[in-house]
């Protein structure tokens, strides 16, 4: 079975370097790296005097520009890229925990699995709201999810991550492949299509990437603003299970975890996260009622708006 690893790029940094190292020392071979970069210019600066396509050979990189990236579109063009009977997407700014990342991941890659997505964990450098999160929502027990869960789970049934998730290509080319155009949440749109074909989706816990953000509270806005975008353009998916259950859900856990950890003091800061993100998700779901240079100054992708839209 190959396995082929599709990165999109922005801006990146040294680090991806030591990511690509670690991905070549799997348990399981990685077949190919296909980098799909935006702006060559970034790439280029990264890589001067270095003898890259000679030190890491199964790496392909391919140029957009970033008026060009769509969080969809580009990797639908990554996928057409790679032959690999299952495909793992990934993030510039998640690191494999360990060498046998892409095992644990494909592992419960059988039968109606559709899909699996790896464990988040905390950097070291994580603020305790956002270590929490990530356990919140990366849990240490591995599951599979199905439409039997949508009573109990809702809209977390369709939860699901690129920062690193592996496909099964029989299934991804049955349901159309990654939608064509989406500001967010292609993985989700990706995975309750599956569901709702009669896949399911399943949660590696075992599979671990170390990855978290410590964002201030205008990058929590812009970034749930386009969250509510990708909703509202999807009401076949989100309308019918919604997400602010399971937000509410999240801010009494979190709640409990600081007062019961002695760290009350933090609890202004992080209910005026929350109001952010809430503000920002509201805004993006109400878009369409919004002048134009509104929701360009709210969103955290300026591009996705100039490319060929008729709604703004």
């Amino acid at each position: 079975m190959e396995i082929d690893v599709i990165i999109p790029l922005y801006k990146p940094g040294k680090e991806l370097f030591t990511l690509l190292d670690k991905l070549g020392s799997q348990s399981v071979p990685v077949h190919q790296v296909i980098l799909l970069n935006t702006e060559e210019k970034y790439f280029e600066q990264l890589i001067y005097g270095i003898r890259f396509l000679e030190t890491y050979q199964n790496v392909k990189v391919y140029h957009v520009s970033k008026r060009e990236f769509d969080h969809g579109g580009t990797r639908r063009m990554g996928v057409k890229k790679s032959s690999a009977d299952v495909f793992v997407m990934m993030t510039q700014d998640a690191m494999p925990k360990d060498d046998r990342l892409i095992e644990k991941l494909v592992e419960p890659l059988q039968g109606e699995v559709a899909v699996a997505y790896a464990r988040q964990l905390p950097r070291e450098d994580s603020t305790p709201v956002e270590s929490y999160t990530r356990e919140f929502n990366y849990p240490a027990k591995s599951r599979i999810k199905s439409a039997a869960d949508l009573d109990s789970l809702g809209i977390k049934t369709f939860f699901c991550s690129n920062v690193c998730a592996a496909y099964r290509r029989e299934i991804y080319e049955e349901l159309g492949g990654f939608v064509r155009h989406t500001i967010f949440n292609e993985d989700m749109i990706y995975a309750a299509k599956a569901v709702e074909a009669g896949y399911s989706v399943a949660y590696a816990a075992d599979a671990q990437v170390v990855h978290s953000h410590n964002y201030t509270n205008g990058q929590q806005f812009h970034r749930n603003f386009d969250l509510g975008v990708s909703q509202a353009e999807h009401p076949e998916i989100f309308a019918a299970y919604p997400s602010e259950s399971e937000g509410k859900r999240m801010v009494k856990d979190v709640t409990v975890y600081l007062r019961s950890n002695h760290m009350s003091a933090g609890l202004p800061h992080f209910y005026m996260q929350c109001a952010c993100k809430y503000a920002g998700y509201l805004l993006g779901k109400n878009y369409r009622r919004l002048p134009k240079k509104w929701v360009l100054a709210f969103t955290s992708n300026k591009e996705y708006w100039k490319q060929n839209r008729k709604d703004v």
